[in-house]
């Protein structure tokens, strides 16, 4: 009795001891990027309204990459989408219409407002084709939807357009509809199939988005000094922690080709000092102290150390 009482007691503790294993996603989306390499400091994104340039599907398409965009950013909670951003740049219509030079010319209002890249884009293609196989007064249709996307990332810091891919997003269903289905219904059927291709196209631009993004500086701004505290354009909800350390930097300087007068890019600045921050203010703002080094002064600009 008493040998059945310990191997009873041994086999309830290795129960207890025993990890749950849970399924891979369940209760949630997993997440398609590890996120070691990301620094802690969300970048400031100007997210500009994408358009639709396809004849299928209307302005509406180019909203639904629009939110789609935004929402999957959101989720990796890398980035800072500025809502007042498209008050400075306009539209990515806007934007293609000018062969881009808006952008160049609006760089350094960007970086002084804390902006690090400006996304936008197109939807270029969506279509769909249906294929019918009538059975008696019930008929099964099979859809086929193809999208074609493009987004493009200027870099502020850069001043460059630094990414630009064009993302192709399929899908296809099958329905039983009555013969004498009317043609609103069908209507709305095909419109949700497109913006779904459109959503597709664009949730597979993320990864690459990423990539990119933690390969380049975060870059933020000294706003306004006061006696020796340094107030710093990104705080808590950008992810600055309070015992930073930020190196103070000049702005760079704009290379030209010699022989095409074409901008290459901007040079890295020169460093003069570091600061640190000590405390938060407003919505996402930092206070800072003078850590090493000097002259800093309101406008120069702040890297992580």
């Amino acid at each position: 009795m008493a040998k059945h009482l310990i191997i009873f007691l041994s086999f309830f503790l290795y129960a207890c001891q025993t990890p749950v294993v849970r399924r891979q996603g369940a209760g949630k989306i997993p997440r398609g990027t590890p996120r070691q390499h990301f620094n802690g400091v969300k970048k400031k994104v100007a997210l500009l309204t994408f358009f639709n340039e396809s004849p299928y599907g209307g302005p509406d398409l180019g909203i639904t990459a629009t939110e789609e965009l935004r929402r999957e950013l959101a989720r990796t909670g890398e980035f800072i989408i500025d809502p007042m951003a498209k008050k400075l740049f306009g539209s990515s219509k806007e934007i293609y219409a000018g062969g881009g030079v808006k952008l160049v010319q609006l760089a350094r209002k960007a970086k002084v407002a804390g902006l690090n890249f400006v996304m936008f884009g197109r939807v270029k293609d969506a279509r769909i084709r249906e294929k019918t196989d009538e059975i008696g007064v019930v008929r099964e249709t099979k859809s086929y939807t193809e999208s074609k996307v493009e987004v493009r990332i200027f870099d502020v810091n850069s001043n460059k357009e630094i990414y630009t891919d064009e993302i192709r997003g399929y899908a296809d269903d099958s329905t039983f509809r009555l013969f004498t289905g009317d043609r609103e219904s069908k209507l709305t059927y095909r419109r949700e199939l497109m913006r779904y291709a459109v959503k597709v196209a664009v949730r597979k631009t993320i990864p690459r988005i990423l990539e990119i993004s933690r390969k380049l500086d975060w870059v933020g701004r000294v706003a306004r000094i006061i006696g020796s505290k340094i107030y710093i354009n990104a705080g808590r909800s950008s992810g600055m922690q309070i015992g930073d350390i930020l190196k103070v930097v000049t702005e760079g300087q704009e290379i030209f080709d010699p022989e095409t007068g074409a901008l290459i890019g901007v040079s890295k600045g020169e460093v003069k000092g570091t600061v640190e921050i000590i405390d938060y203010f407003g919505p996402d703002g930092a206070i800072a102290i003078l850590h090493s080094g000097g002259s800093v002064v309101e406008g120069d600009f702040v890297q992580l150390y």
